[in-house]
């Protein structure tokens, strides 16, 4: 009796400790296990590297020789060791891109590293990568492109056969996969085995994506699959790197396919979605996805990659950045400095969790608190929750501080097992015993992250206003990010106005006008100045708080360019010509479609200068063309007279976009003649991004 005694009380302390409510009903649509594994990932690499690197282009056109592909260094390893040093956690390879040649030894076709120079056909760079992967920890993903522009078959159903075996190869001999990637380009012109023509499919049917998809869940069931439409994960709508505001993980699935037009709106979701489709932001390091030595200036700087990363990842969205793999099998020196950067300034921003200590209280708990409380949300366990009661899908919690404390960041996460549910939130600081709001939003997901400016306030509040059902929050936490120290952009227009400014507003910059190197003590920049006459203008950036200081930069500028007008252009609208002396290399003037080389302008500076040079600035654009290789500069007192004071090449203008000047000996002018005797590009148009002059240097 006294056992059966002691086993009834037992039993009932175990009833009285259980939760008669229960957890939240799932809400919507709900993440799979592969799904929850890949949302965990959150910033992975791509890398681009293949028959493009070696010929300077983005799409090849399939007809492209195996031998044109010969690597002289490359290094898997570096790779890897790049992207774990970057805090990524996979990297994904193009395995194969539209011109068809794959970069494994496959025995679908002959266009591959098996016919190519690079360790005398018995290289493997899936391989490679995949040792690589293992070895530093990183999850393993493959690109393989639909569209193949070198396949006689494609458009046939021999193709969509090799395809398919292609595809097995892939996930069969390189280990675990944890991301297969379909590109959503599809059909057009091609080399096509020779036949040089344009082919269309119908990309919803054609590549017998159903059968695709059941090969990827025999041989990999936990690879997730990316394409416009899934099934598991979809493309953002853009490949600038960032998802909207507002951001649903679900949409109507069955609506989307490869190509699907309505594409913007894959960078919100769908609010009534059917599936759970979650959105991958993917973005390149630099404007080409495949590298190219023009873009070596052009690698995005810390300031925009920190704002990619916010706007991706903190915007319930993966982050996929894309590593351009130069010609020598190596991620560039000047994107690892960069990513680096990212990966310093991210560990600053999140340095010290300010939540995980305060007192939390929320305004309604799912009873039984013990199990969904408030305290759940800062114990740093994702598997746990704090939940609202059934009725209740509007409700606050509260953190407080043992002493006024400064914030600026705020990271939220809801318990997606079981949907996701919030629409609409608003945050807010105390402030002298008044609650003000500093941001306000709509979605949350796997996780949001909030920047603004910082607040010092004893409690910190978050009201949800509006969800699909009771509330199921995993993990809110609180930082306060230093301010982000960069070098000073230093800006001036046409009318000889200079700005200085630096992305936090927080950080000063203070300048010199003599050349000297600046300090603390040199003028602060307030408002834009006048320059416009020969200054070396120098400048550094200073964070008051951590009273750090940048290193200085500087910029040689000349005259003003108020009073420049064009009074003459070989062809073209003369009106436009304005863009090529705006002071803005952002911008370009061009000559008339079809102009013959060589095209010349000529420019009135106002009045009579002593000049002792030229500047050239090429066009800065994506795809630049017509870029002056070989030039003639003369100048003339009249605008009738002329004297050719300086021609030559502009030696690798091409591929190293950057301001070019020419000096020659002193010689009084009013008017100058620029004119491009050779220009690259099959189109002969002249481009002009900025054109100066140099009177004097300090």
């Amino acid at each position: 009796m006294k056992s059966l005694r002691l086993f009834l009380i037992l039993l009932s302390s175990i009833y009285i400790s259980c939760d008669p409510v229960g957890p939240p009903a799932p809400i919507g649509p709900l993440p799979s296990e592969r799904q929850m594994g890949w949302q965990q990932l959150e910033y992975y690499a791509f890398i681009h590297f293949n028959m493009n690197t070696f010929t300077d282009m983005e799409w090849g056109t399939g007809g492209e020789s195996p031998e044109q592909f010969n690597p002289s260094a490359l290094d898997a390893k570096q790779w890897a060791k790049v992207a774990k040093d970057a805090g990524m956690k996979g990297i994904i390879i193009t395995a194969k891109h539209h011109d068809g040649f794959c970069l494994w030894p496959t025995k679908t076709t002959e266009h591959s590293v098996k016919n190519s120079p690079w360790k005398g056909g018995n290289g493997d760079v899936i391989k490679d990568l995949s040792d690589a992967c293992k070895e530093y920890g990183l999850k393993f993903g493959v690109y393989l492109s639909p569209w193949d522009r070198n396949s006689g078959d494609y458009g046939k159903p021999a193709y969509v056969a090799d395809f398919h075996e292609q595809l097995r190869e892939l996930l069969t001999n390189y280990g675990d996969i944890f991301e297969v990637w379909f590109d959503g380009a599809n059909g057009g012109t091609g080399y096509y085995g020779g036949t040089n023509e344009e082919r269309k499919i119908d990309n919803k049917t054609y590549y017998e994506w159903g059968k695709a998809t059941k090969i990827i869940r025999e041989l990999q069931p936990d690879a997730v699959i990316f394409s416009d439409a899934g099934p598991d994960i979809r493309w953002v709508g853009n490949e600038e790197g960032y998802a909207n505001e507002t951001n649903w993980s679900i949409m109507r699935r069955d609506e989307i396919y490869p190509g699907w037009p309505r594409y913007k709106e894959l960078r919100s979701g769908h609010e009534d979605g059917t599936h759970w489709l979650p959105a991958e932001a993917d973005v390149s390091m630099r404007p080409g996805w495949y590298y190219h030595p023009a873009e070596d200036h052009q690698v995005k700087t810390l300031p925009h990659l920190l704002d990619i990363y916010y706007r991706s990842v903190g915007r319930n969205a993966s982050l996929l950045l894309n590593l351009p793999v130069d010609d020598r099998g190596l991620v560039h020196e000047t994107d690892v400095k960069q990513l680096m950067a990212l990966r310093q300034q991210l560990d600053r921003d999140f340095e010290t969790e300010l939540a995980k200590n305060t007192n939390v209280n929320a305004s309604d708990e799912r009873k039984s608190s013990s199990q969904y409380g408030a305290n759940n949300v800062n114990d740093g366990d994702l598997e746990t929750y704090w939940a609202t009661n059934d009725t209740v899908s509007a409700a606050s919690i509260d953190f407080e501080f043992a002493k006024p404390t400064e914030v600026n960041r705020i990271l939220l996460q809801e318990y997606i097992p079981l949907g996701q549910r919030v629409k609409n939130f608003v945050v807010e600081a105390e402030v002298d015993g008044q609650w003000r709001e500093i941001d306000g939003q709509t979605t949350i997901g796997y996780k949001r992250i909030l920047r603004f400016d910082p607040v010092k306030t004893s409690k910190i509040r978050v009201d949800f206003l509006d969800a699909k059902g009771p509330l199921a929050i995993s993990n809110i936490e609180l930082y306060r990010a230093p301010n982000l120290l960069t070098l000073p952009n230093i800006q001036r227009n046409r009318n000889g106005m200079v700005t200085l400014s630096v992305p936090d507003k927080n950080v000063e910059v203070h300048y010199t006008l003599d050349g000297s190197e600046p300090r603390v003590t040199s003028p602060k920049f307030e408002k834009p100045f006048l320059i416009d006459a020969p200054t070396t203008l120098r400048a550094i950036a200073y964070d008051p708080e951590s009273e750090d200081t940048t290193e200085s930069t500087s910029n040689y500028l000349d005259i003003a360019k108020k009073d420049w007008k064009f009074i003459k252009v070989s062809t073209g609208n003369i009106m436009e010509a304005v863009k090529a002396i705006d002071d803005n290399p952002d911008t370009f003037w061009a000559t008339a479609e079809g102009a013959k080389t060589p095209q010349e302008v000529i420019i009135d500076l106002g009045k009579t200068h002593t000049l002792k040079g030229f500047t050239y600035g090429p066009i800065q654009e994506r795809y630049p063309f017509g870029i002056i290789t070989d030039y003639e500069f003369a100048v003339s007192s009249d605008g009738s007279r002329w004297k050719t004071v300086a021609e030559g090449e502009f030696g690798n203008v091409v591929n190293n976009r950057i301001e070019q000047t020419v000096d020659f000996d002193p010689t009084n002018a009013r008017y100058i003649k620029l004119k491009g005797i050779k220009v690259n590009g099959k189109d002969f148009r002249t481009s002009f991004g900025e054109i100066g002059v140099i009177t004097e240097r300090n």
